[in-house]
């Protein structure tokens, strides 16, 4: 049986006015761009977390600088049995080195200018535009 909720770390970083986004391969959010993250191991942080992952899914380098926001990400079946429920740890990252190439749970990867995600020129996971504007204020 799956335990549920499971920790997850999402990396939110940003270069100049662009953000680093991954299209999903797997459920719950697959085909969807959103930033780059996955479960926290026993014992790692969530902010070692999120620039591992990082690492694994796109090949950027960055430093974790500080949560952001945590969120509730809980989905369930038809029936109301439950599905998904991820607690997902958002980090805001320093951006260090390395071009986005996809890799692991990602099928792309990219820079994407803040202002064309926010206004919806991508199909986006839950929380996205809310966890970006809160990484973009002073």
């Amino acid at each position: 049986m799956t335990h549920f909720p499971r920790l997850a770390a999402l990396a939110v970083t940003l270069r100049g006015d662009r953000v680093l986004l991954a299209r999903r391969r797997n459920p719950p959010d697959a085909g969807l761009w959103g930033f780059p993250g996955g479960h926290v191991d026993p014992g790692e942080t969530a902010l070692a977390a999120a620039v591992r992952e990082l690492r694994e899914e796109t090949g950027v380098i960055a430093t974790p600088r500080g949560y952001l926001d945590n969120i509730d990400l809980i989905l369930r079946d038809a029936t109301g049995a439950l599905e998904y429920h991820f607690l997902l740890a958002a980090v805001l990252c320093d951006y260090v080195a390395g071009e986005p190439v996809a890799g692991d749970d990602a099928t792309e990867a990219a820079w994407w200018p803040a202002t064309e995600v926010l206004n919806g020129a991508l199909p986006l996971s839950a929380h996205v535009g809310d966890v970006l504007r809160r990484a973009l204020a002073p």
